[in-house]
């Protein structure tokens, strides 16, 4: 069999031949005789034919080329997909699984293309993992919008229970003679653990604007995912009671002491609906001083509006306006912050926490998905995602928040 190199020099040739047989059997007129036009028409069709195995061979060896390429990428690490873009990141931070991810929300893609890309993109639901950049977006929201994520301690964990020790019970120093045994210590020490509760956010979209290319569906997912979830959150961070969700900070069992002053070891105020400069004072001094360097206060704006005309005796204000742009109020000279998820005044109710907010934890599970439901919005024209996060929080040194509770009434 010819090469495809020999077919076109065949064809070379044979044009050449054509010409020159133009050239030389062709009468004054231009024109060929009967016979010779039938020699010609003769070398006219092996040229095309010619022509036509070049063209078939060539399109076969382009084919054998594209068979010849690799499948997949070099085994240097996990197993990638031949069509994940190059890029130094890898797994969840790369741009291949940041592509795939979307194209399967949008359901441009099957989901088996983010897995090529993860080995480990699903959770046990069938959600995917988001990607890390997102990830990282979502969470910084929250900490932007949450009022006691800012002032807590958040860490983020991997897996498993994260067990926190701390003091349960203080030691005290004893003046011993020479020679004489030391006493024990009453110092005692317990463990707080710190898991995960599962929060989930259903965000719904029309089918419409999921096949505009122009909807900027990761904006919206980030804007509807930090309204549901930052609701949800600052409501467990106040109130939680540890039973599928975090401890909060006015838990009874978990949450902040309330803070010293009567026979019942409680801070109430004099009347059911109001609060005195006096409580305020007596609050600020249950703090234990080592956690007033960096106490807030924390409550209610419809609250903060009442303790706003307080005096003291020498009739100044105890509110502080703050005098720099971006620096919070002040009362008693420590900041003030205000959190719509705190109760107002209302008899019987915890509606102040004053102390040192470092001490609430807040630990965020690695990893938070989105998955797509196809069929339960079809009637409606639209699609679901459900996004689930799992974190837990609880105050891991309950001396160091001091709560105001109102009086119950009669």
């Amino acid at each position: 069999m010819k090469t495809i190199a020999e077919l076109r020099d065949s064809r070379a040739k044979l044009w050449s031949a054509m010409e020159s047989f133009l050239d030389t059997h062709a009468n004054e007129k231009g024109v060929l005789s009967a016979e010779d036009d039938a020699t010609y028409n003769k070398m006219e069709k092996e040229l095309e034919d010619l022509t036509t195995e070049i063209k078939r061979r060539e399109r076969k060896d382009a084919i054998e080329a594209e068979l010849n390429k690799p499948v997949n990428a070099p085994l240097t690490a996990k197993p990638m997909s031949a069509t994940a873009e190059d890029d130094d990141n890898k797994g969840r931070a790369s741009k291949g699984y940041k592509k795939n991810f979307w194209n399967v929300m949008r359901k441009k893609t099957h989901g088996s293309e983010v897995l090529n890309a993860l080995s480990e993109g699903t959770d046990a639901d069938g959600g995917f993992l988001v990607p890390d950049t997102f990830e990282k977006t979502l969470i910084d929201g929250l900490n932007d919008t949450l009022v006691i994520r800012k002032l807590a301690h958040v860490f983020t964990t991997a897996s498993g229970a994260h067990k926190i020790p701390v003091v349960s019970a203080h030691g005290s120093a004893t003046w011993t003679d020479e020679g004489a045994s030391i006493p024990e210590t009453t110092q005692k020490f317990s463990e707080k653990s710190i898991g995960a509760h599962k929060l989930t956010a259903l965000i719904k979209v029309s089918e419409e604007l999921l096949n505009d290319s122009a909807f900027d569906l990761e904006s919206y997912f980030r804007q509807e995912f930090n309204r549901q979830i930052s609701n949800a959150e600052e409501d467990a961070f106040v109130s939680g009671t540890g039973t599928d969700r975090p401890f909060g900070l006015f838990d009874d069992r978990e949450g902040g002491e309330v803070g010293v002053t009567t026979a019942a070891n409680t801070i109430t105020t004099a009347a059911a609906n109001a609060i005195t400069a006096d409580e305020l004072i007596d609050l600020y001094h249950s703090l234990r001083a080592p956690y007033r360097k960096n106490a807030v206060w924390l409550l209610n704006d419809s609250t903060i509006q009442a303790i706003r005309k307080l005096k003291d005796e020498n009739k100044q204000y105890l509110w502080q306006p703050s005098l720099q742009v971006g620096l919070p109020d002040t009362l008693l000279g420590r900041p003030v912050y205000s959190s719509n998820s705190i109760p107002g005044i209302a008899a019987g109710k915890k509606v102040i926490a004053f102390g040192d907010l470092s001490y609430y934890w807040v630990g965020d599970r690695e990893g938070i998905t989105f998955k797509r439901l196809n069929e339960l919005y079809a009637d409606k024209g639209q699609i679901g995602f459900l996004a689930t996060k799992r974190l837990d929080a609880r105050l891991v040194l309950p001396e160091a928040v001091k709560i105001l509770k109102v009086k119950a009434g009669s």
